[in-house]
């Protein structure tokens, strides 16, 4: 952390959610390791057995996120494995962007424990640098045409995002608006979004669905933010099919 702390010479809000970020991770992996060890001596014979231990070999048994560990992590719905493998992408999206707190063209909204503080951040800058009013401010969502592959440079203010899925409905890239879901496509993946900051008074609010973001299907306390949709149908539809974007399935 000291490293990384001596590389940012402007403390802009992103190079601080990318700090708070660092952090948590760090906390997490530091259990994981701690446990483990911990573990793995007791198996030897030169700890004893605790039922903490007993859980944690348990859990790794039943290919589950063993209870010590989701107490520092992010809400997942993933088993064991797949969950591990999130958490070296995560880690490694940390570190590319850690290197030289050069955003990266398109962000991985997923890969973040606090996603809101990272949309909160595309509002302060902004904010920072229009002198706006931040409590006068709201995010402005445009789902654009490409893919991540696609794109080559950042904008200029705001910022482009990848790894959403739609649930409940689709979004029909030609016609730029939600659309009703195809058979047996449960969550299918978003385009590349442009997510930037905008004066309350400027919003759009005709032909939009005020669609919830959550982090996992589990929804609830996962809750994360509303971004605006076009529609071309009456909002009411999407409301009854309780369409929301998820950020892991």
């Amino acid at each position: 952390m000291a490293e990384i702390m001596a590389k940012a010479v402007d403390k802009t809000p992103y190079v601080l959610v990318a700090f708070q970020e660092c952090e948590r991770m760090n906390i997490l992996t530091h259990e994981i390791r701690r446990s483990l060890k911990e573990l793995d001596l007791g198996l030897k014979g030169e700890l004893t057995i605790t039922a903490d231990m007993e859980d944690l070999a348990s859990a790794l048994f039943y290919d589950n996120v063993p209870e010590s560990w989701t107490r520092y992590a992010y809400p997942s719905l993933l088993s064991l494995g797949a969950w591990y493998a999130d958490l070296l992408l995560r880690i490694r999206e940390l570190e590319i962007w850690t290197m030289d707190f050069v955003l990266p063209v398109t962000v991985w909204l997923a890969g973040f424990f606090n996603p809101q503080s990272f949309l909160t951040a595309i509002m302060q800058s902004t904010a920072r640098k229009n002198e706006w009013p931040l409590d006068k401010m709201c995010l402005a969502v445009e789902v654009t045409k490409k893919n991540r592959e696609d794109m080559m440079a950042p904008p200029r203010e705001g910022c482009y995002v990848h790894g959403l899925f739609m649930e409940g409905a689709r979004w029909d890239i030609p016609s730029g608006a939600i659309a009703d879901a195809r058979l047996k496509e449960l969550t299918p993946m978003m385009p590349i979004i442009f997510i930037r900051a905008i004066p309350v008074d400027r919003m759009d609010t005709k032909n939009v669905y005020e669609c919830p973001v959550y982090k996992t299907r589990m929804r609830g306390p996962t809750y994360v933010w509303t971004f605006n949709l076009k529609t071309k149908e009456k909002a009411a539809k999407w409301i009854l099919a309780a369409v929301a974007l998820l950020l892991q399935i």
